[in-house]
């Protein structure tokens, strides 16, 4: 049997063959084009001079800090502050029952008078009695008398002069007065109590705020790099009070308070290898309380011509610390890098950097080492546009 349609199966095969010589000729002329470099940012490590600091956390602590007792007995008559109150030197706080203690002055006082009279009379009569002697009129055991009554009376007075000025430092006792400007707490007894009975009785405490102190510590091993610091520089400890002191509160944005440093532990704590270390701050406003948690940092050197770079710049692996350097060629090289201290937003790097090397400081992730990129420079003093 002959097929229906001999002419139509002619020629869907030569449409067929046609088509297919057409995509063969079209996959011959494709060729494969790369796409562009990734584009990303780079800049210059920055120089300049920077200063190292050695930081620290410390506690503040009050310049005097006393606990204001009853030094004799009594019924409390008058509290004359207000708790919380800051008060002057010298000021009145506390009385404790003065007219007992002013009695016994006054009797003090009589009996001191009693005495100046009759040392008077056993000295005129001594010199009587001397008179006689000479001219032979009494015996010597009579001048021997007066003169024993003589410095018998003297003795007496001496204890009479002693105790007014007890009576009178137990008089003055009883007004309880503040020993230096500064703030007192609440106080601790009430008006018609009895204190001073067995022992001091703590009345209330008084603080001085301006100056104040802050407490830090330093580990052995900078204790070594600023002694060393020190040695190179000729400094003695009479420079010790002229180190600053940089002190910050936890909610504060840098170091806004400073001082001097005061005072430096002779020894190092062998339990904690730390030296106990002092600053002294002035106060004036009262920002410092004691027993703030603060942030603490000492300068100690300068470093010219540091290299610095974004932190974002920095990686990390199990190596340490690198970053990605575009080299001439435009390739991206992994560089190990040792970090210092920060300064302002940049970093300070101790070694893995020279000026001139290209830092990839965006586009980390389009930065792979080993390939090229597109590196488009920028400054790192002025915040960089981020690569496209």
């Amino acid at each position: 049997m002959k097929p229906r349609f001999p002419a139509a199966s002619a020629s869907i095969k030569t449409i067929f063959v046609a088509f297919v010589s057409i995509i063969l000729s079209a996959c011959g002329q494709n060729d494969f084009v790369p796409p562009p470099p990734p584009k990303v940012d780079v800049g210059m490590p920055v120089k300049r001079t920077v200063t190292r600091y050695l930081t620290a956390t410390g506690n503040t602590a009050p310049f005097k800090n006393v606990d204001l007792v009853a030094r004799v007995q009594g019924v409390l008559q008058s509290i004359s502050y207000q708790d919380g109150a800051f008060v002057k030197e010298g000021t009145t706080l506390f009385t404790i029952e003065p007219e007992t203690y002013k009695l016994k002055l006054d009797q003090a006082q009589a009996a001191e008078n009693g005495l100046q009279a009759s040392v008077k009379q056993t000295e005129a009569d001594f010199k009587r009695q001397s008179d006689l002697v000479t001219r032979q009129v009494v015996s010597q055991a009579t001048l021997d008398a007066s003169s024993a009554a003589r410095e018998n009376a003297q003795s007496n007075l001496q204890q009479a002069q002693v105790n007014t000025k007890i009576a009178a430092v137990n008089y003055g006792y009883t007004n309880v007065i503040a020993p230096f400007d500064g703030v007192v707490s609440a106080h601790l007894v009430s008006v018609g109590e009895l204190v001073g009975v067995a022992s001091p009785t703590q009345l209330a405490t008084i603080v001085q705020l301006d100056p104040i102190y802050v407490n830090f510590n330093v580990n052995e091993q900078d204790v070594l790099r600023i002694r060393a610091a020190a040695a190179q520089k000729g400094m003695t400890s009479k420079d010790l009070k002229d180190i600053t002191v940089e002190v910050g509160l936890q909610t504060e944005s840098g170091y806004p308070h400073t001082g001097k440093l005061d005072y430096a532990s002779p020894t190092v704590n062998q339990s904690t290898g730390t030296l106990a270390v002092r600053g002294l701050l002035q106060n004036a406003d009262r920002t410092l309380l004691p027993g703030y948690f603060v942030r603490v940092r000492v300068p100690l050197d300068q470093q010219k011509d540091a290299l610095l770079i974004p932190d974002i710049a920095l990686g990390s692996d199990q190596g340490g610390r690198y970053v990605l350097v575009v080299n001439a060629d435009n390739v991206v090289e992994q560089r190990k890098v040792l970090i210092g201290p920060q300064d302002g937003d940049l970093r300070v790097v101790e070694s893995g950097l020279k000026a001139d090397d290209r830092v990839v400081i965006a586009g980390l992730l389009r930065a792979i080492p080993g390939q090229k990129v597109d590196p488009q420079l920028q400054t790192l003093d002025k915040p960089a546009a981020p690569a496209k």
